[in-house]
């Protein structure tokens, strides 16, 4: 294989590794999405009905009882539910201690899973246009390679017009790859600012109605 072969055979081999790192990026964009979906309530709604549940059980002294709510499938999958698993397991510990075990619990296996997921679709947008400049490069290379061997016999520019064109497009199907799923790591962003705040509301809401519970079971 010579060098124009293999330089040849490069540039057809952009087309199915820029392909395949598209859907890659497309695939850990769609299952981050719904993996945002999955741990945070639908509405405000929805949320303060399950928390209504847990402070009936709390009120009631019924600790096992909210826990199976917090496991049960509606809720075994959602944020909240499962750090209110977490305290009520620890429920002799402080508030204040209860509260920074919860943080932790949901920086570690929350929060670490987006970020795992957003490194690499930001891998997959930096690497794209590379990708297509890259296919550039090697069909511009051609390009002139061919306008080099046809000195002799007279060039036709319009077949180097169209090879210049084919090795430009690889550039533009990388940006094609790159910028959607740049809008959709802001808008997975904005998802999980959203989820961090209605993870921070329910809690306190929650570690208040355990507080309220136990002062009131310490009277008794």
């Amino acid at each position: 294989m010579d060098t124009a072969q293999l330089i040849e055979w490069l540039s057809n081999a952009i087309y199915p590794v820029m392909g395949i790192t598209g859907l890659y990026g497309a695939f850990c964009t769609i299952l981050l999405v719904r993996r945002i979906g999955q741990k945070r309530f639908v509405n405000e709604a929805a949320g303060q009905e399950f928390l209504d549940s847990v402070r009936d059980c709390l009120d009631n002294q019924k600790f096992e009882q909210a826990a199976e709510l917090c496991d049960s499938p509606p809720y075994w999958a959602k944020a909240v539910p499962q750090l209110i698993l977490i305290a009520l397991a620890n429920r002799n510990r402080p508030v204040s201690k209860l509260r920074n075990l919860m943080a932790e619990h949901f920086e570690r296996d929350v929060l670490a899973e987006f970020d795992y997921r957003l490194s690499w679709i930001n891998t997959v947008i930096k690497t794209a246009p590379m990708l297509g400049l890259l296919g550039t490069v090697l069909g511009m290379i051609a390009a002139f390679a061919k306008i080099g061997a046809m000195q002799n016999k007279g060039t036709d520019p319009g077949a180097l017009a169209g090879d210049i064109s084919f090795a430009l497009f690889t550039t533009a199907l990388g940006l094609i790859v790159a910028v959607p799923l740049m809008l959709g790591i802001s808008y997975m962003q904005v998802r999980i600012g959203r989820l961090q705040d209605q993870v921070q509301q329910f809690v306190t809401v929650f570690l208040e109605d355990f507080e309220a519970a136990a002062a009131k079971a310490g009277k008794r």
